[in-house]
Order: structure tokens, then sequence, then C-alpha cells
């Protein structure tokens, strides 16, 4: 047992099958899009490396292909050849330097295919011809012949990862994939031996375990990662899933199994695949605690886990054996190394706001965080060299960038001043957490606050700085990060207009003092803003609200699973939404906008207020007047262009770590 008391049973070590785990915390597979053509590259072992380096006891890889028609993006990983190999073992040679264990997940996507490799639709595959709803995919019935050789690919790619060095591998029968697929009657409609009864219907995973068994042997961890909920609906019963966990551990091939939630088939489904902040911490582990009852190895859990006391309490339940806790780690990678020594308080929570992880996974980028940016970007700014001439620093504005600033300039060694107009630290990231079901996005202001006080950075609150003030001080160096204020439209108002608010108004105060009857948000950005205005004013009371957007859909601008669980509160709170619109005046009960598509008018009638929600304008001219007197002054966040967390705590970290 672990001499660690905060956290005991988080920290003792764990058998599987032939891998001895140092604690219970480990990263479950996700795509990182740090993959050139089809292989691991430096990006990636620099990342992986972070995480075993804060003290993970297991990583568990992103998907690798074990066959052609597994190419379910453009940046999979490949594992269908010995090429392979080498670049696997510099990974796994990487990760045990930390005595961090690590396995690859192998898989076939089946019909789950998220897109194409040249611009042409490839051939999806599943056990029948039935639809994806979510990518709109028709797929073609696989023959028993190629159904044997992606069974043999299961096995050959699982071999060649055991001559690369590592120490195990997940066969992924989660989130709609093949395995699930032919699990599932309501896409599983053959009528030869592998469909039909369950027994039949698992008998592909179950051929795909011994196949995989006998390449590896006994001395290398296999295990399967299973959905216990598909959250669908058209999912497997879950009392099937627990009988295919029963047979699996009966057949005594696998080390563990791997539960989570969630189906890639639905847009319900896929949004328990990275849950966001609506959903509460562990939600999962009941599913895992069913599964567990029944089996006799190892149970592992995944599902908004994000801090060592949430791990502690479902591993003392005895609901899982072992927590993913991945986004946790991608947000700090040394939250286990901060746990083990008494300093969870230092830990830099991930707030499950996707935009940055899977966000930039969905637009094909390489994942990052926006809390810690410099994730996925280890090679450039995973160690901070001190400063070779310390400078005096003055940060105006205590936002997001500006306090990301002033921490990497003081980690630097740099002396750092940090000035804030209001008597708050946060910026609009304050306005953003009183939103429904999004409280936890404050965590994105108070990291960073704790950080500054660590740091014991100079903060100076409720004081305006201008040029004078700059001239008196006579910093070496001037960061303006003086964000944003809300943008107001040219609009055909009469004189008898109906009442306008800014959406910071209504955040701010109080949505029940709007006027009763129908309220018009008009929302340039769709982004969160609007979606969560609609919703706070409709929950507030005799108020019916019509979400007007300048866009193809409200929330476009937003990661699809964050966006498609607002959505859903919105819908539930009977929010109309009107889309493909720009807003163009007021009259004393009706709203005027034009279709952006036909010009077309649309009208709003019966309105008794309006709300905007039209983006911000940059408040720059502190910034300007300086670069003109010739002072060194930087622009970052919304003080150079108004966005969003991520691009202001991105341009912190490069303009301090560039002085």
């Amino acid at each position: 047992m672990s001499t660690t008391i905060d956290f005991p049973t988080l920290f003792s070590p764990l058998n599987v099958g032939s891998m001895r785990l140092k604690n219970r915390i480990f990263s479950s597979g996700h795509d990182t899009v740090m993959v050139n053509d089809g292989e691991i590259t430096d990006q990636l072992i620099a990342y992986h490396r972070a995480r075993a380096a804060g003290g993970a006891g297991l990583i568990v890889m992103q998907v690798a292909g074990i066959h052609e028609s597994a190419r379910y993006t453009s940046h999979v990983l490949m594992i269908n050849e010995d090429s392979c190999i080498p670049a696997y073992q510099r990974l796994a040679d990487v990760v045990h330097e930390y005595d961090c264990k690590l396995i690859s997940q192998i898989f076939h996507p089946g019909r789950e295919i998220m897109e194409s490799q040249d611009g042409a639709l490839p051939v999806a595959l599943a056990p029948s011809a039935v639809p994806n709803e979510r990518f709109h995919v028709m797929p073609h019935a696989i023959d028993v012949e190629l159904l044997g050789e992606i069974i043999d690919g299961y096995a050959s790619g699982a071999l060649r990862l055991k001559k690369a060095g590592l120490d195990g591998v997940e066969v992924v029968a989660s989130h709609g994939y093949l395995p699930a697929q032919f699990l599932n009657p309501h896409i599983n409609r053959r009528d030869d031996d592998y469909g039909g009864s369950l027994h039949n219907r698992m008998r592909m995973l179950r051929e795909t375990v011994e196949a995989v068994r006998a390449a590896v042997g006994t001395d290398f961890v296999v295990g399967v990662r299973i959905s216990a909920d598909e959250r669908t609906f058209d999912a497997t019963a879950e009392d099937d899933v627990l009988e295919v966990c029963r047979i699996l551990d009966a057949d005594g091939l696998i080390d563990y199994l791997s539960v989570t939630e969630g189906t890639s088939a639905s847009v319900s489904g896929s949004t328990h695949i990275v849950a966001p902040m609506k959903f509460e911490a562990a939600y999962t582990a009941p599913s895992a605690a069913r599964v567990k009852k029944q089996v006799t190895v190892p149970v592992f859990v995944a599902g908004r886990i994000n801090q060592p006391h949430e791990a502690e309490m479902v591993l003392a339940a005895e609901q899982a054996d072992a927590c993913a806790m991945t986004r946790a780690l991608i947000c700090d990678p040394d939250m286990p190394a901060k746990a083990d020594t008494h300093r969870a308080d230092e830990i830099r929570a991930c707030i499950a706001c996707n935009q940055a992880c899977i966000g930039h996974f969905h637009m094909g980028y390489p994942i990052s965080c926006i809390q810690r940016p410099e994730t996925g970007r280890e090679l450039q700014y995973g160690t901070l060299l001190a400063a070779v001439m310390p400078k005096r620093i003055m940060i105006v504005g205590a936002g997001p960038a500006g306090m990301k600033a002033a921490v990497v300039a003081a980690q630097r060694g740099h002396r750092v001043s940090l000035y804030e107009g209001t008597g708050r630290m946060g910026g609009q990231v304050l306005l953003a957490e009183r939103l429904p079901h999004r409280a936890e996005f404050g965590g994105a202001a108070t990291n960073l606050i704790a950080e500054v006080k660590r740091l014991d950075i100079d903060v100076h609150t409720r004081v305006t700085v201008d040029a004078d003030l700059v001239h008196r001080e006579r910093p070496d160096v001037v960061i303006v990060a003086t964000g944003a204020t809300p943008y107001r439209p040219e609009l055909e108002l009469d004189d008898e207009a109906l009442p306008v608010y800014g959406a910071w108004d209504v955040i701010t105060t109080n949505a029940a003092d709007l006027p009763k009857g129908k309220i018009v948000v008009a929302d340039w950005r769709c982004d969160w803003t609007g979606l969560g205005v609609a919703e706070l004013i409709a929950r507030s009371g005799g108020r019916r609200v019509t979400l007007c957007v300048n866009g193809y859909a409200a929330g476009e601008t937003i990661q699809q699973y964050t966006r498609n669980s607002m959505l859903g509160a919105v819908y539930e709170a009977n929010v109309d939404i009107v889309t493909s619109v720009r807003l163009y005046g007021a009259d004393e009960d009706t709203v005027y906008l034009q279709n952006t598509l036909t010009a077309q008018p649309v009208i709003v009638e019966e309105a008794a207020a309006l709300v905007l929600a039209v983006g911000h304008r940059q408040q720059d001219s502190l910034y300007r007047e300086l670069k003109a007197s010739g002072v060194e002054v930087h622009a970052i966040g919304d003080c150079l262009s108004p966005r969003t967390v991520e691009e202001a705590t991105l341009e912190g970290l490069k303009v301090a770590a560039a002085l």
C-alpha cells in the first residue's frame, strides 16, 4: 500500500494480468491528431512523455487501425504493417522511463467513418447494411472472408505492438465501433453464424480476443473496452452487455474490462464519448460497478473523473479498479504527482469545455487545452527557459490572457506587475460561469488566479491604467490584455421601439427583470452566449424565447458535444430557434430580420424585448497609444481581436515565453 495519506486507494498498485501498475490513474485512448501518414511523430512522443513524467500509472494510446478499411480519419495510426514497430518502440521506451505502462487500442470503426482520406468517400463496413444516423453512412455488409481478414488484422497488429515493447492491447468494442455493431441486434441483422442470438452476435468479438491471445501469448495484457450503456435510441440492451462481459470473463482470455458509455452512431449517444460539463463527475461509475459485480478481472472506468478525490471515491466504493482521468491529464499532466505529494490544491482542474481537446480533433488539429496551451505543444513550450536578462513587465488586464502572460513571465524570472480595472481577476469567464450548466467554466479563472497567487505576482485591482501611469512606472515591456466590450450594431429602431438589452446585462443582473412575454435573442456569434442566455431567460418564468442566429445552427462555432448538450437543454426549455437570419431593427412589438441566404424579410411579432448577443469589439486604445509613443508593447487576447479563452491563454504563453 502506498504511503500517500490523501488518496490511499488511488495510489495503491494494481495487478492487471502480467502488468503491475504503480497507481490507479490512467489516460484512456483518445485521438491526438499528432500522426503523420499513419505513424507516430516526435510531437506525439513528447505529448505522452509529459503524462508519463507527471505520474500516470498507465497510458492507453489512441486507436490503431488493424486493416486498410479501418482508416476512419485521415490521421489515424495504423499497425497493419511491420514498418510501424520502430516508432512504437521509441514511444514505449520513453514512457517506460517513468515506470508508466503503455497499452494501445486496436481498432476497426466499422460504419463509423468520420472523413475521407482524399475527398472521395470510402466504402464503410458493418455487419449489415444499416445506416449510421450521425455521419449518414450506408455501409456495406461484411462477408465472412473479409471478416476473417479483419480478425487476423487484430491479431497481427497486436503482435507487432508486443514486438515494439508495449505492455498490452485493448480491443475497442465500445462506442458503436465494429465489434459493438456485431453485438447490437438493431445493426446486426445477419442470418449466419454471426447474427441472431447473443451468442452468435458476440462471436466476432470472442474470435477476435481468441486470435489476439493466441498471437501474443499469456505474458502480454489483453483488455476489452465496452460501452455499458450506449445512451441512444437503438442501443444494445444493458443486460446483453453485462452478459457479454460475463462470457468474456469466463473465457479466461482477457485481463481487464474498460467500461465507458455512449456511441459514435447517434448525436445523443456521441455526447458521452467526451461528456461536457453538464454531466456530473464520475457519472459512469454506476455502470462500471454493475460490470464489476459480474466479473473477476479488474474493471476500469472512464467518464468525467477530473479530480483525485473523485477517483478515490469511485475506487474506495469498489465501483472500479482504475480510473481514466484523460482530460484531467490533458489539462494538468502533473496531476498525479501533485496529488501524491500533498499538493492537490495546485492541480489545474479540467472544466470539460471540450474546446481544444476533442474540439481540435474534430477540426483535424492537434489537441490542446484552453487552460494549458502547452499541451500538444510540448516540443515548443514543454520546458520554459529562464530569462537571460529579467525585465520589469507591466501587464494590463487580468483576464485569462493577462493572467497566463503573468504566470509564464514570472516562472521565467521576470518581475511582473498585473493590473486589473475591476475588483476581481477573471475577465469574461466570470460571465460565462453564470449561465445554466456552465458554472464549472469558472475554473478557467479560478485555476489561473491560484497560479498568480502562488507565484506572489504583484496584483493591482481597481486601477485604470493609462499612458501616464505607464510612463511613471517605466516598465521594460507592457503587455496589454484589456479585453473587449459588447458590440452594438447600427439598427433601425423607431422612437417607441421595444427595450433593447445586451447579453452581458442579462447575465450580470437578473433575467427575471426582463419584461414578461416573448423575448427575442439575436445571436451573431453562434456560440455559448446566445444559447446560454436563451436558456437563462426561458427558465426565468413568464417568458417565451425566440433565438435568432446568424448561422445555419445555434452553437455552430462550439464543439459539437457541448453544442448538442446545450441545444438539448434549450429545446427542453421550449426555446424557438430561427436560423440564417441577420438582425435589422425593431419597433414597439416587432423584431425585423433578414434571411442571410435569400435577403427575404423575417419578422418576429409580439416581442416584449430584444437581447443582443452580437459579438464584441476590441478595447485597444491603450495599446495603440503606447505603440505610437515608442513603448515596447504587445497586445494579446480580445484586445488584439475578440475570440475565446483558448486564444487568450495561447497568446499569453507565446508572448511571455518570447520575452
